[in-house]
């Protein structure tokens, strides 16, 4: 009789509206998972408020003192919490988080499977800062999994052997395998936090072109972030706030109806000066799944899971004008649109289903042990 094994899943986030992966993975994790969370190097769980009581605080502060241990009080209370729960594996979402806590991991010889999703692989500072920890992470950990095949290129150049790297997307939920477009009227959508990688900005600027010529197209934006005013202020600029309009952060269970109401998904990904890049963004696989056509950019991992002229349209970075004139084909063209969205949702379910991701995951954590 196999093993039931106890897990450590450690998120820096408890549950962003951005981050549904993350939770799909803590339900779909075979074994019995401790949630780990409150910062890369976690200091709760979903079955403690704190990792560690001010006595053991003190305790680890005079081990520390004394030298009897080389891990800070931090990470002295994360790995009693992990000995308190018998943890056989830890999974750490992004590579940062990884960097966090693979003192512990060595310290204890609990195997790491680090997820690399985007940022963690492609931030000029955090590459440069996480230098040292991630070469660790790699020659410590027997498998490194990431969401596209631009991150696993990456990590082969800093050092990451290529045998140890796992491919694998994260999915879209199933629920929006039964969704159904609305190809009637000409709505588009973008979904994706208001950040500079995201450029919502550039998607907006494409839409003001396409209402030009079709000036009864409407887009929702739904999502927050910093550049959420710059993006309200381009919109009264224009003047088309009756065409554009932004919603704001939708709970996951609340999305279903915006990709029922519109028959396209539109978001121009950019490389940020940063150099913060996408992994591969999980709104553009919940677009194909349910049947819209996405109209997106030759960035980061799209590429991997849009196929260009046939399940969409892709563009150069930063090229508005050709976006709006993929925009227009599509308002001109409605079975061309609804036979891209197909052809996106066969290709999604085949090859990107939640099944396979999650199977991926566990055979890992499995190979990991």
């Amino acid at each position: 009789m196999n093993k039931i094994l106890n897990v450590a899943l450690i998120s820096p986030s408890k549950n962003a509206y951005s981050e549904t992966f993350i939770q799909m993975h803590r339900k779909g994790i075979e074994g019995n998972v401790v949630y780990y969370f409150n910062g890369d190097l976690p200091t709760k769980n979903n079955l403690e408020n704190r990792l560690a009581s001010n006595i053991y605080k003190l305790f680890f502060r005079i081990k520390k003192i004394f030298k009897f241990t080389q891990l800070t009080i931090l990470e002295q209370s994360l790995k009693h919490s992990f000995k308190k729960h018998k943890i056989d594996i830890v999974v750490a979402e992004y590579g940062t988080t990884a960097a966090a806590v693979y003192n512990v991991c060595f310290n204890t010889k609990i195997p790491l499977l680090p997820i690399f999703h985007g940022f963690d692989a492609s931030i000029n500072h955090i590459l440069e800062t996480h230098k040292n920890k991630y070469e660790k992470i790699f020659n410590y950990s027997k498998y490194i999994v990431v969401v596209s095949n631009k991150i696993a290129e990456t990590l082969i150049t800093i050092g990451c052997l290529k045998n140890k790297i796992i491919i694998t997307p994260c999915a879209p939920q199933n629920k929006f395998f039964d969704i159904k477009p609305n190809f009637k009227k000409n709505n588009f959508l973008a979904v994706g936090r208001f950040v500079d990688k995201k450029a919502p900005y550039y998607t907006i600027l494409s839409f003001v072109k396409v209402l030009r010529k079709y000036p009864n197209a409407k887009l929702q934006l739904i999502g927050d972030g910093p550049l959420k005013n710059v993006c309200e202020n381009l919109i009264n600029y224009y003047k088309v706030s009756n065409n554009i309009k932004i919603i704001g952060a939708v709970k996951s269970k609340d999305i279903d109806s915006y990709f029922e109401n519109s028959y396209s998904f539109l978001q121009h990904s950019v490389v940020a000066n940063n150099g913060d890049s996408e992994g591969t963004p999980v709104s553009v696989l919940e677009a194909s799944a349910a049947g819209l056509p996405v109209v997106s950019t030759k960035h980061g991992g799209i590429s991997d899971v849009i196929l260009n002229n046939k399940t969409g349209f892709l563009v150069d970075e930063h090229n508005v004008e050709l976006m709006a004139e993929k925009i227009c084909n599509l308002i001109e063209d409605k079975l061309l649109a609804k036979k891209m969205g197909q052809e996106g949702r066969a290709f999604v379910r085949k090859n990107f289903s939640y099944q396979n991701h999650i199977s991926t995951i566990n055979k890992a954590i499995k190979n990991s042990l």
